[in-house]
C-alpha cells in the first residue's frame, strides 16, 4: 500500500500509518484517512477537557496514521483552535490536513450565525492567526441551514472563500449542515466549484438521511465526510449534554440501548461506531476524540471489528430500541 503524501518520516512509524485505509477525498488530490479527528471536545462544549489529554490525543491519532483534523471557531469560541495552534508548533505542518470553518460564532443567539462578506474575512484571518497556519486545507460554510438563506451564502459567504482561495490562504471549500437536503441545494445552485460536503448526524445507527443523497455527492466528485456517528451523544456512554435538541422518546430509547449493551458486556459507541465505519462511499468519519484512549478505542473497532455476540447485541439493539428513529 502506497504511503499518503501526509507521511512524514522520522515523525511517523510506516508499520503503524500502513494500518491504516487512505481514501481519495472527491476530485482532490487529497488522501485521506478513513478516520479523522474531531476537535470540538478542545474544548467544553461536550463536556470537560483536558489540555495535555488532548495534545496526547492528536499526537496519537497523527502517529496513527489520522491525518486529517477538523476545528471551528464555535468550539468553545475559539478555544479549540486556540489548543491546536500551541500543538501544531511541535508537529510537521505537512502531516495533517486542516479543516475549519466560517459562519457560527458566539453562544448569543443574536450573534450566534454571520454569513456576511466581512465577517466571513475576518474569520478567515482569526483561524489562520489562531491555528499559527500559512494556509488552511480546507475551509467549510458552517451549518448553511441557518443563513438567512442559500442565495445569500452563495452572494456573500462563498466569493470571500473564492477570494482567499486565488490568494492561496486556503486549498479547498467545502459547506457542512444538518439537512443534506440543504447542502444539496446548495451543490445545485453554486456557480463555484466545491470539494466537499460534511454531514453530520445523518449516517448512524438513528438516522441514515445521508444514504440517500450519496449517489448524487460522488457524481459530483466531491469528497464525503460523514461526522457525528455517535449522534452527537446520544449514541455515547455519558449520553447526550443538555443542548442536545432529541426529544425525550429519543432520549429514552438511547438510554434502554445503552443499558442493553453494558449488561451484556459491551458499549453502545462501540457497535453504532463498527456501523460506521462499515458503511460504504464515505471518504473520511470523523470521530470527536479529546483523550488517547478514546484514539485507541476508535482505531480499535475499525481494525478489528466486533465479535459475534456484539453483533448479537448490535442487532437486537437495532431492532428493539434505536435504529433510524428519526
Amino acid at each position: 500500500m502506497d504511503l499518503p503524501n501526509t507521511f512524514v518520516s522520522g515523525f511517523h512509524d510506516e508499520s503503524i500509518v500502513k494500518k491504516m485505509k487512505f481514501n481519495s477525498f472527491g476530485n482532490t488530490a487529497l488522501k485521506v484517512s478513513q478516520l479523522s479527528l474531531g476537535a470540538a471536545g478542545f474544548s467544553t462544549l461536550y463536556g470537560a477537557y483536558g489540555y495535555d489529554s488532548c495534545k496526547q490525543a492528536l499526537l496519537k491519532a497523527l502517529k496513527s496514521g489520522i491525518n486529517y483534523i477538523d476545528s471551528a471557531y464555535w468550539y468553545g469560541q475559539n478555544v479549540s483552535q486556540q489548543l491546536l495552534g500551541e500543538f501544531f508548533k511541535e508537529i510537521p505542518r505537512e502531516s495533517y490536513y486542516m479543516a475549519t470553518k466560517v459562519g457560527r460564532y458566539e453562544l448569543e443567539k443574536d450573534k450566534m450565525f454571520d454569513f456576511s462578506a466581512e465577517k466571513t474575512r475576518w474569520c478567515i484571518e482569526n483561524n489562520l492567526k489562531t491555528l499559527g497556519l500559512e494556509y488552511i486545507d480546507i475551509l467549510q460554510i458552517h451549518d448553511i441551514e441557518f443563513a438567512p438563506s442559500i442565495d445569500y451564502v452563495i452572494k456573500n459567504t462563498l466569493p470571500v472563500l473564492v477570494e482567499a482561495r486565488d490568494k492561496g490562504l486556503i486549498k479547498h471549500i467545502g459547506v457542512t449542515g444538518y439537512p443534506v437536503s440543504a447542502l444539496k441545494e446548495f451543490v445545485e445552485k453554486t456557480p463555484v466549484k466545491i470539494d466537499m460536503i460534511l454531514s453530520y448526524a445523518r449516517l448512524n445507527l438513528l438516522d441514515d438521511t445521508l444514504k440517500e443523497y450519496l449517489p448524487y455527492f460522488k457524481e459530483q466528485g466531491l469528497g464525503i465526510v460523514n461526522a457525528s456517528g455517535l449522534a452527537m451523544g446520544l449514541l455515547s456512554e455519558g449520553g447526550p449534554q443538555d443542548w442536545h435538541p432529541a426529544d425525550e422518546n429519543i432520549r429514552n430509547a438511547c438510554k434502554k440501548a445503552r443499558d442493553y449493551c453494558q449488561e451484556n458486556g459491551t458499549q453502545l459507541s462501540k457497535l453504532a461506531m463498527h456501523y460506521v465505519y462499515n458503511q460504504p462511499n464515505i471518504d473520511t468519519n470523523l470521530v470527536g476524540m479529546n483523550t488517547p484512549e478514546l484514539v485507541e478505542a476508535n482505531l480499535n473497532v475499525l481494525y478489528n471489528g466486533i465479535t459475534k455476540e456484539e453483533e448479537d447485541v448490535l442487532n437486537y439493539i437495532t431492532k428493539k430500541y434505536v435504529c433510524f428513529l428519526y
